[in-house]
């Protein structure tokens, strides 16, 4: 067998480059979102051990919804990729090129053993051009396939030396090929497929039997002629090691899926529900179809399901002549490739075993698969046509007076695959470009029609998509998918109404119960969340709560190990304040899946609604255990140990929100919070800095501003504080705590009456019956020597709190200064803006009510708990292998306001409460100082 030159090397790999280098501008695309963006294996925290347990889309394997597609090893390369690059689609494009061209020279090796040096260049450089591989090489999750080629091709290549110069055994190839086999189906199942070729390769080709001399073999042995012949019987070994080793792979392999095969739809393939003999007819229709892709890729199509290939119902279809034409020229080729022992003989035979038995696991002949043709399985048989057009090549060159004309014929044929694989490239930049491309080739595919929706959904154009949307229902009207699509954008476009009408076209499309049958094996799981769905639009009215209930226990009714239908149901009965039946509903859903670390999140927020933080926090780290950067309960539980008020939790809680800014530096929440932590801690400088870095973040951020003028007014920066107050008023002029705080830092600090009066008077023409602002007004016309108008705004402070007894006592304070003044004959007022004695000047200084409320502790409130919604079951999947749904969402951007609702931070911590206590009392001795000083004047 010759070796591959240099000059080879670099003229394959410099081919695949030069067709596929435009792929690296490629994003992720169809299948490819499913497998890398939303498949959670690929993320370092997942344990490696969870890709041996879930298939290919990160689904586990025991679940129903799973495609049983395990592929550990590809899902690993993936891994490795993110490892390096995260989610730059570049870097999984790049590994795809290169393992082409890993392909393409390990099948020139394999060319090498039935072509010549020059006809085997031949069909490797046409295997390296060939267009029908786009999908394979550009297609992110066709690396299955390239992967399984290479464990595949090297396979074959080690067992071609398992006999020795003396014809007999060498086992050490023999034990090479088992586990590379074991590898390709590690990378994809139809890696298995080599062992039937390599038991064709020993028996025609290594032994040199043909079908006439094997089957008299066989008779002389059954008739007792003459026993087994030393070279049979050692190839009889050989295939026996193989065979057995093979059928423990399909037995771990059936253990793996654990005996199930996956749920496809009518949709994915429509002759697969279909009976005798259309099922029959269009499946054997389906061969000359996949071949006639090989010979003329000039109109390919990234999704061939639903109405792509109508059904061949009948034996009078005219396209039966292509199936009869197809097995006619199979069998002639198979004929002429089993009856001479000569090498084209040996030649076509290996060709003809490369493309039958690799496609025989997506042929649908045997057992159904979910799609009708798919451009990516004909990667490995290609092989197989690429070897017998170059042989083909071969028997024509060989013609003196078609030489000249058969190298042309072959170098248009190589130039225009280059030219037809580098534009298909560009078809696979985006959803948009590819699925549009596709509706060029067949416009009778609803699933292409709702996949430039959901890409134009994706930008953002809900009216273009809904187009499309609809046009998908016209095409296929029973297509519950579809009318889904037409359902969530009809909601993203405000459309209530026509929302649920078309949620209830889908739901009436829905198969009936059944008594007696089971449900869920006649539906596509994603399918059931049309109830979801329904159920979420129709719950944003309050009066039809029990009615969304209803379709959710209905959805459970069918399928009760419905994960969704439960998380969905607890944030509805959140909603409903059924607090025990919310729980319940949660630790259900954990019964199927205690994996999900949204599950443990939306438990831990119930906790909090049922006052049990200690149970919340544990549920919290429970979710952190599973998804160590879920930034949920990274916030949430630090929120939690920060409004617990024990200092034993804060340096946890600082951990946890620097984790939760890493995650989402531009979060300001993150930040303030932090902020927070800092001002309980007393550490001045670092709450400066976060509350800073909270407030660029975003503008007007109401809390930030006020606790940072808190934060200066505490430590005797009071100038400091006013500029931040201005800036807190210019965005929230209703502030009434801002007010109050610049009031008295004018009152007290700047000597500006007339400022902090607006301050006050502001406040209480937003709200009348404001006792605090009403009081501090009161002050204002003590410390003005307006002594009449302050007895009647105290009086009329009482009549608003009759039970505060400070307000009774400053009105007494007023009442004897009153009586001294008229006593010693001096006025009771003073000219607007005259100066005062210092020792007057002191008195009302320390009645300052405003300062000490605003001390008590009122800080802006911290945060709030984010409660699940639902919304991921809106994002209907493009494919019905993929349905992501975390049940959760968080919206903080007005959750620090005190005007939102908030009910884990409505009530003060123990630390705080008795922290204001203190202040209370400060407060009443300075008072008692004030009476004294009154008493003696």
């Amino acid at each position: 067998m010759a070796v591959v030159s240099w000059k080879e090397i670099l003229l394959l790999t410099g081919l695949v480059v030069g067709c596929y280098w435009n792929s690296l501008s490629c994003g992720f695309v169809f299948d490819d979102v499913s497998a890398i963006l939303d498949n959670k294996d690929l993320r370092p925290s997942t344990p490696l051990r969870n890709l041996f347990l879930n298939d290919f889309w990160g689904t586990p394997m025991a679940e129903e919804r799973s495609h049983k597609s395990y592929r550990p090893l590809t899902v690993l390369t993936f891994r490795l990729n993110y490892l390096f690059s995260e989610l730059s689609a570049a870097s999984y494009h790049l590994l795809n090129v290169v393992l082409h061209a890993v392909v393409c020279l390990l099948f020139l090796r394999v060319c090498r053993l039935f072509l010549d040096k020059t006809f085997s260049l031949v069909a490797a450089l046409l295997f390296a051009v060939h267009p029908i591989h786009t999908e394979a090489v550009t297609g992110v999750v066709g690396r299955a396939e390239l992967l399984s080629s290479i464990f595949l091709l090297a396979a074959f290549l080690a067992y071609t030396k398992s006999t020795g110069a003396d014809h007999s055994i060498v086992w050490a190839p023999i034990a090479l090929t088992v586990v590379l086999v074991a590898a390709a189906t590690l990378c994809k199942e139809q890696g298995i497929t080599v062992v039937g070729i390599c038991c064709v390769h020993e028996v025609f080709v290594a032994q040199g039997f043909t079908l006439p001399l094997l089957l008299e073999t066989l008779r002389q042995v059954l008739q007792g002629k003459d026993g087994f012949p030393y070279a049979v019987l050692q190839t009889l070994l050989k295939l026996i090691v193989l065979v057995i080793s093979t059928l423990l792979l399909v037995i771990i392999r059936v253990q793996v899926i654990q005996s199930q095969l996956p749920v496809f739809t009518r949709f994915d393939n429509p002759a697969a529900v279909s009976l005798t003999p259309t099922r029959q007819l269009t499946f054997n229709y389906l061969l000359p179809v996949n071949a006639w892709l090989l010979l003329n890729p000039s109109e390919l199509c990234c999704d061939w399901t639903m109405g792509t290939i109508p059904l061949v119902e009948s034996l009078l279809d005219l396209r039966n002549l292509a199936t009869v034409m197809f097995y006619t020229f199979l069998g002639l080729l198979a004929y002429h490739s089993l009856r001479y022992r000569h090498s084209s003989a040996k030649t076509v035979i290996m060709a003809l075993s490369l493309i039958v038995l690799p496609f025989i696991p997506a042929s649908n002949l045997f057992f159904p698969v979910g799609f009708v043709v798919a451009e990516r399985v004909l990667y490995v048989p290609s092989m197989g046509f690429c070897v017998l057009v170059a042989h083909g090549f071969k028997i024509i060159s060989h013609k003196e007076h078609l030489r000249k004309i058969s190298w042309l014929m072959i170098g248009v044929l190589l130039t225009t695959h280059a030219v037809k694989t580098f534009n298909r490239n560009w078809d696979w930049e985006s959803e948009y470009t590819l699925f549009t491309s596709a509706l060029k080739v067949n416009k009778n595919n609803a699933k292409l029609w709702n996949n430039v929706g959901h890409a134009l959904e994706n930008q953002n154009n809900y009216g273009r998509a809904l187009r499309y949307f609809l046009q998908a229902t016209r095409v296929q009207p029973d297509d519950i998918g579809a009318h889904m699509n037409v359902g969530r954008t009809y909601k993203n476009l405000n459309k209530s109404r026509e929302a649920e009408d078309a949620y209830l076209v889908a739901k009436s499309l829905m198969p009936q119960v059944i008594p007696g049958k089971k449900y869920a094996t006649r539906v596509a799981p994603n399918h059931l969340n049309v109830y979801i769905n329904l159920a979420n639009l129709i719950r944003a009215n309050e009066s039809r709560l029990e009615e969304a209930d209803q379709l959710y226990r209905q959805a459970i009714s069918m399928r009760p190990d419905f994960k969704q239908a439960y998380i969905s149901r607890g944030e509805l009965l959140l909603k409903m304040n059924k607090l025990t039946e919310a729980r319940d509903a949660y630790l259900r859903a954990l019964e199927l899946d205690r994996t999900n670390a949204d599950l443990w999140y939306n438990l831990a927020i119930v906790n909090i609604e049922m006052k049990d933080p200690s149970e919340a926090l544990k549920n919290f780290d429970h979710a952190l255990e599973l998804s160590p950067r879920h930034k949920l309960a990274l916030f949430n539980s630090a929120l939690l140990m920060q409004e617990s008020g024990e200092p034993k939790f804060w340096p946890e809680a600082n951990r946890r929100f620097l984790a939760y800014v890493e995650e989402d530096p531009e979060d300001a929440n993150g930040y303030f919070n932090l902020g927070m932590l800092a001002m309980d801690a007393n550490e001045n400088a670092a709450a400066e800095r976060w509350m800073r870095k909270a407030i660029g973040l975003q503008a007007g951020f109401r809390s930030a501003l006020f606790n940072l003028a808190l934060l200066y007014s505490q430590s005797k920066r009071e100038i400091d504080a006013l500029p931040v107050l201005d800036e807190l008023l210019h965005h929230h002029p209703e502030h009434i705590k801002g007010l109050i705080l610049k009031g008295d830092i004018l009152m007290n600090h700047k000597k500006d009456t007339h400022g902090a009066k607006a301050c006050f008077e502001r406040i209480l023409s937003m709200d009348p019956t404001n006792v605090q602002g009403k009081h501090n007004l009161c002050v204002v016309y003590f410390e003005e020597r307006d002594l009449p108008r302050a007895e009647r705004c105290l009086e009329e402070t009482l009549a608003l709190a009759p039970n505060e007894e400070y307000v009774r006592r400053h009105l007494s304070i007023v009442r004897s200064k009153m009586a001294a003044m008229s006593a010693a004959g001096r006025p009771l007022t003073t000219a607007q803006g005259a100066t005062v004695t210092s020792e007057e000047e002191e008195k009302p200084k320390r009645v300052k009510e405003a300062a000490e409320e605003v001390a008590e502790g009122k800080k802006e409130e911290r945060g709030t708990s984010a409660l699940g919604k639902g919304a991921g079951v809106e994002k209907n999947a493009r494919k019905s292998s993929t349905e992501t749904l975390r049940g959760v969402d968080m919206d903080k951007s007005e959750s620090l306001d005190s005007s939102q609702s908030d009910k884990r931070t409505k009530g003060k911590s123990t630390k705080e409460i008795k922290d204001i206590e203190k202040k209370r009392a400060a407060a009443l001795k300075r008072l008692e100082e004030i009476e004294r000083i009154l008493s003696g004047d």
